[in-house]
């Protein structure tokens, strides 16, 4: 919904956009005022979010464009893709709160470098795309690390042993910090020729973190931060609010409902670890609050998962695969 939007002002023609109710609140404003002030015609029906129409002639004029881009580094990337097709190319100025998921910014620069697009993002909060051919190539296309750390985080809540084989040496990922993190929380990380691999240590440590750059981990942190042996406290994902479902708030609701002393605050949570109870875990169609649930559910009996087919969204197979690491059968 944010990546092809600037894509469809290239096309001839009128371009429909709709989605899943979760969809039609994720916030779109800035994308959609951006691409009008670069050329694009585009009707709205809802309050700057889907459904919404692209009026596409074929070209699209491009050239530099103010977004506040603090609820979705997903608004930068969008707009950086479609560039060099742009009459103009596009220069893309950020003017608000840090953008989140940094990462993603560079992972989509390198790969338009890769592709032949001139861009120099040597500025700040400033990305200038000059308008040129892209040339076709192979990609080898990584797989999306954070859909390990929940595997992860079961080797700390058990103590057991989990490797994840063909763990990139190197990555455009926060590959650095996502093993930092998992260090810091009791586990012992080694990456070898076999793969990455997490040692739980029978201890799980609670921390205070800044997860703007990787925030898809919190609702995993959150579950183990709440069989730490300390407070947590993680800040820098004010935005999450506005992903599949208000992420900060879900993750709070549901951890209070087993019994958790949990505070949301307006980046971030607070959790003061105490014994959980089970009950039914509210998942709103969000990937990744079945994953917490699932890290959860290792170490507090009678925790179910209301939509474990939610996984399905970023890995089908989750439930077999936990199932398979859990019980040891494939």
């Amino acid at each position: 919904m944010r990546f092809v939007p600037p894509v469809a002002g290239l096309a001839e023609g009128r371009v429909t956009f709709d989605g899943d109710p979760q969809a039609r609140v994720r916030p779109l404003g800035p994308l959609i005022g951006a691409l009008r002030s670069l050329g694009v015609r585009i009707d709205v029906t809802g309050a700057g979010s889907l459904p919404l129409v692209v009026q596409g002639t074929g070209r699209v004029t491009g050239g530099e464009v103010v977004i506040d881009a603090s609820a979705s580094s997903q608004l930068v990337s969008g707009l950086l893709l479609a560039a060099p097709r742009f009459d103009r190319g596009v220069v893309v100025r950020h003017e608000g709160p840090p953008v989140p998921s940094a990462p993603h910014l560079r992972m989509t620069v390198q790969m338009l470098r890769a592709a032949g697009a001139a861009v120099d993002d040597t500025t700040p909060d400033v990305w200038a795309v000059e308008p040129g051919p892209l040339t076709g190539r192979g990609w080898e296309i990584e797989p999306d690390l954070s859909g390990a750390v929940p595997f992860f985080a079961a080797a700390l809540v058990t103590g057991g042993e989990v490797t994840l084989q063909g763990w990139p040496r190197s990555s455009s990922q926060p590959v650095e910090q996502l093993r930092a993190l998992l260090q810091r929380m009791g586990g012992e990380v080694t990456l070898s020729t076999a793969g990455l691999t997490v040692r739980g240590t029978g201890t799980v440590h609670g921390l205070a973190a800044d997860l703007s750059d990787v925030s898809e981990l919190t609702p995993a942190l959150t579950a183990l931060a709440m069989l730490a042996d300390s407070p947590s406290r993680f800040t820098g994902v004010g935005h999450i609010r506005g992903h599949e479902t208000d992420r900060l708030t879900a993750l709070a609701r549901e951890f209070a409902a087993l019994g958790a002393d949990i505070t949301e605050s307006p980046d971030g949570l607070e959790i003061r670890p105490r014994p959980l109870r089970g009950g039914v875990f509210r998942t709103y169609h969000d990937h990744r609050m079945a994953h917490a649930a699932a890290v959860a559910g290792l170490a507090v009996p009678g925790i179910e998962v209301d939509d474990v087919a939610c996984t399905s969204k970023t890995m089908p197979e989750f439930p077999a695969l936990w199932s398979a690491m859990v019980t040891g059968k494939s």
